[in-house]
């Protein structure tokens, strides 16, 4: 069973940093954060070992006082006038 690695693992880490601030250049917030869900969806699926996964996301949200509600999608209202009864 694999484990997620913590110790340090990337070559050159200043020069990845660089990297990844200059992939966010120029975006608006928006499109920043669905940047930032590619990469992690990218990533995730080139780990592929769900142990891992569940360890790297237990270990990011780990440290964070609270949840704060989504605020919820007007688009998943439904509309009264479309619902139907059966």
């Amino acid at each position: 069973m694999s484990h997620l690695n913590l110790e340090p693992n990337i070559a050159d880490v200043d020069a990845f940093y660089e990297h990844l601030i200059d992939t966010h250049n120029g975006l608006v917030d928006a499109d920043s954060h669905a940047l930032n869900a590619r990469l992690v969806l990218l990533l995730a699926n080139h780990i592929g070992d769900m142990t891992v996964l569940a360890e790297a996301l237990a270990k990011a949200r780990a440290g964070f006082a609270g949840t704060v509600p989504r605020q919820q999608d007007p688009r998943d209202q439904q509309d009264p006038r479309n619902s139907h009864t059966a």
